[in-house]
């Protein structure tokens, strides 16, 4: 079966400028029976969505100073000295990623550009960004799990739980204060505490023990009902437009899993050849050489892409 790995040989794309190539990806989306997109980590990125420098000095900074932690993704890892310490971490790893708009517009561009159209998204992301911009709930499949969910932490039934208002009551009870508009922000003078009552620790209704994140790290990995509908969805889209013409379009996917959407993009533009692959990533941006004829390749930020489709 054709299957790309990490030893393809990559194509940079056509020789031509970045504006002719903006110009022919707005010409293929005029003509295409659908979208799927493929949606990592860059795409949140470019969205102001960032895991280290000012966003994590601004909600991580008393974390920084005691601990050798330099950013929110490695913070994520870190054995903290206590559950409750580990939960004031984790209550603002997941509120400021999850629970607040991302910075830019990037997300809602996105969701103009495809609004009207036939489309699907594929995202390894966890922080709910597409449904905050207005994506259809029945057009995602977040693979990884959600940010806004919790699971057991040895889970005998596949069931995930809301968490947003016990995320809340832990920034709450660090120190945070909620604006105007609702939305915790840093209390003046920045005095937080780091850690949380044990009362709040979340503990699983179903099975009395302690619950964890619904984040792909192990094979503990609850996929519940409604992963699984998703994910037949998304098969579903698949096979309906088998042999069409069909943009596959990768946003800031890099090479962490790519099994899950940059192989799978490949395989299934080699395979059908009426359809076209995009992929747009500054820094990594480049098509297997087999496609490389059918590939559009933009190495710029992809913000300032999707603005140039968009207007």
């Amino acid at each position: 079966m054709f299957f790309f790995n990490r030893n393809t040989i990559q194509h940079p794309g056509e020789n031509i400028p970045y504006e002719e190539q903006v110009r022919k990806l707005k010409e293929k989306m005029q003509n295409v029976e659908a979208i799927v997109l493929g949606a990592g980590s860059g795409l949140s990125t470019a969205a102001g969505l960032t895991y280290s420098g000012e966003r994590f000095q601004k909600y991580f900074f008393d974390f920084a100073k005691k601990y050798p932690i330099r950013d929110i993704y490695s913070g994520g890892f870190f054995p903290f000295e206590s559950p409750e310490e580990f939960w004031a971490w984790w209550s603002r790893h997941i509120y400021f990623n999850r629970y607040v708009d991302a910075p830019s517009d990037v997300y809602g561009n996105l969701k103009k550009i495809v609004e009207g159209k036939d489309y699907f998204v594929l995202t390894t992301n966890v922080d709910h960004q597409f449904q905050r911009a207005g994506f259809a709930k029945e057009r995602l499949f977040y693979t990884q799990g959600d940010y806004g969910l919790f699971q057991s932490s040895h889970p005998t039934v596949a069931k995930t739980y809301d968490n947003q208002e016990t995320v809340e009551k832990m920034l709450e009870a660090q120190g945070f204060v909620r604006d105007d508009a609702g939305i915790f922000q840093l209390p003046e003078g920045k005095t937080l505490k780091m850690s949380i009552p044990t009362e709040l620790i979340p503990i699983c209704p179903d099975d009395g023990l302690p619950m964890t994140m619904n984040l792909r790290t192990d094979e503990s990995f609850v996929e519940d009902e409604g992963w699984k509908m998703a994910a037949k969805r998304y098969q579903d889209f698949l096979h309906s437009h088998k042999g069409k013409h069909v943009l596959y379009w990768e946003l800031g996917v890099g090479m962490n899993t790519p099994v899950i959407i940059k192989f799978v993009f490949h395989r299934l533009t080699a395979e059908n050849p009426h359809s076209t692959y995009v992929c747009i990533n500054k820094g990594e941006a480049y098509a297997p050489q087999e496609i490389a004829n059918r590939s559009i390749v933009i190495n710029d930020d992809i913000g300032e892409v999707i603005r140039k489709i968009l207007y």
